[in-house]
């Protein structure tokens, strides 16, 4: 039964991180009929610990109040693997927390950068991983034996829980309370918080697609895709537009941009469609047609794959009418 919950608190985390592990746990909700929890912060050397933005926190729990907790938390933080060696290590008194954490059974929580601790720990050797999609090539790099996802919102694996970056601290805490208490006792805090108790999709979603920046031999047939977006383009006629044979124009094309031109022009159709959801009103059957997916069934798809969410969802997050707001699931 979860219960005692302690977070760790680190040189260099983040404000907003480290308030969300305080307000999903460190708040009693018995008089709504909600959870209470058993909460502490704890730190290596208890006192002022200087956060990211540069205000200090006073903390007076050192980390032998953490030794039986059944949930420990490691919030966002800047260190060492993430900004360079200009920053100080891990504690190795953390690590050994963390590691004592796993071995008795406890849940390990990290929000967002707080995968590298645990990392760094150990604790994501051989389990599925995630952090902020900006910081998910260099956790895999730093921690070869972790399998990384970038499209989640969170990952479980064997009680060790990483989340996505800020917002996605609040899936991953709720998440677990859920597994440990129900869905009712989650729905309580999330509705507490004002927040969806549970959301679907994933973070590709608000990671904006490059666009690809091609070389002279490749400018001009681009600029014509990009322009019809709308019509189906073969290969045999884009290299026509090239003045290329089509083996000829698919190698180089490949060299310049690094993809094919299907998936360049997939991309690009789909980037045009975000934007059309963004600032239009337009149905989807239309914007699939401007956009040369030639359905909605079709544009969907391409959605889910790469943005692992619906165009509908997707416009409710960042239309015109209701600015951003929180995911709405799948359907």
């Amino acid at each position: 039964m979860l219960n005692k919950v302690a977070c760790v608190a680190l040189p260099g985390m983040a404000p907003f991180e480290f308030g969300v592990v305080c307000e999903v746990f460190g708040i009693d909700r018995s008089d709504a009929g909600g959870p209470s929890f058993d909460f502490t912060i704890v730190a290596a050397e208890p006192g002022p610990i200087r956060t990211k933005l540069g205000f200090d926190i006073v903390v007076h729990n050192d980390l032998t109040a953490a030794a039986d907790a059944d949930l420990v938390v490691i919030p966002a933080y800047y260190g060492a693997d993430i900004c360079g060696d200009d920053v100080p290590a891990a504690h190795p008194e953390i690590l050994r927390l963390l590691r004592d954490a796993e071995a008795r059974g406890a849940w390990v929580l990290s929000v967002c950068s707080g995968a590298f601790l645990l990392g760094e720990a150990g604790l994501l050797d051989g389990r599925r991983s995630t952090t902020h999609w900006m910081y998910t090539d260099t956790l895999a790099q730093r921690f070869p034996a972790t399998t990384v996802d970038a499209d989640v919102l969170f990952v479980e694996d064997r009680h060790v829980v990483t989340g996505a970056g800020t917002a996605a601290g609040i899936d991953a805490a709720l998440h677990i309370v859920r597994r440990e208490l129900g869905a009712s006792m989650a729905n309580n805090i999330a509705r507490r918080m004002v927040v969806p108790p549970q959301r679907d999709g994933g973070q590709s979603q608000f990671i904006q697609l490059p666009a690809a920046t091609p070389d002279d031999s490749m400018a001009g047939v681009t600029t014509w895709m990009l322009a019809n977006l709308d019509r189906e383009q073969s290969v045999d006629q884009l290299a026509r537009i090239a003045l290329m044979s089509p083996r000829t124009f698919a190698r180089r094309f490949r060299a310049e941009l690094g993809t094919t031109p299907t998936a360049w022009l997939n991309r690009q159709r789909l980037l045009r469609a975000q934007q059309l959801l963004e600032e239009s009103e337009l149905s989807l059957e239309v914007i699939a047609g401007d956009t040369g997916f030639g359905t909605a069934s079709v544009m969907r798809h391409h959605f889910v794959k790469v943005l692992q969410t619906t165009p509908t969802a997707y416009r409710h997050t960042f239309g015109p009418r209701t600015g951003q707001r929180e995911l709405t699931p799948l359907r």
